[in-house]
């Protein structure tokens, strides 16, 4: 049975497995590496933890049957509240289509509409065909805002929103 749970410091080892999984899998969906990441020390992961829930930000967890099979996090804009942004958002390819990466962006939704936020925006790698697809599916647009993704000059991100 599927279950969300925050990332809390308790959860810091999952949350280091699973974030270093979706780095290995789509490396050009994050703007980190796992190169950069291998390297956070068992306290960096426990700092994290503790930085993705609060009163800004939360993280999630996917569980299903006691396997981390997806993750999202969610923080407010530094400028305007009104703004989440949705982030770290992957699922394992075991869970793909399964309606695990529908719930981890529900769950970031309700988080949002509960600190008062009215958009929820997120950025896509150009090249992530299933992911734009996926976001469209749940009522996602592109704002036509691009920037260059940090990792690669020849790619771009595209900008998407929600209206919540």
């Amino acid at each position: 049975m599927l279950i969300l749970e925050p990332i809390t410091p308790a959860a810091a080892t999952a949350f280091k497995a699973i974030r270093l999984r979706a780095l290995l899998d789509t490396p050009t969906a994050f703007g980190s590496t796992h190169a950069k990441e291998i390297q956070l020390s068992d306290a960096d992961w426990q700092r994290r933890a503790v930085q993705w829930n609060g009163e800004r930000s939360v993280g999630y967890l996917a569980v299903d049957d006691q396997i981390t099979c997806g993750i999202a996090a969610c923080y407010l804009d530094i400028d305007d509240a009104t703004k989440a942004h949705l982030v770290s958002m992957w699922v394992a390819p075991t869970h793909r289509k399964s309606g695990v990466g529908k719930r981890l962006v529900n769950a970031v939704i309700d988080w949002a509409l509960s600190k008062q936020a009215s958009a929820l925006y997120l950025m896509v790698t150009c090249n992530n065909d299933p992911a734009i697809a996926f976001y469209e599916r749940l009522g996602f647009v592109r704002t036509g805002y691009t920037e260059p993704y940090p990792n690669d000059p020849a790619l771009v991100e595209y900008e998407m929103r929600r209206v919540l």
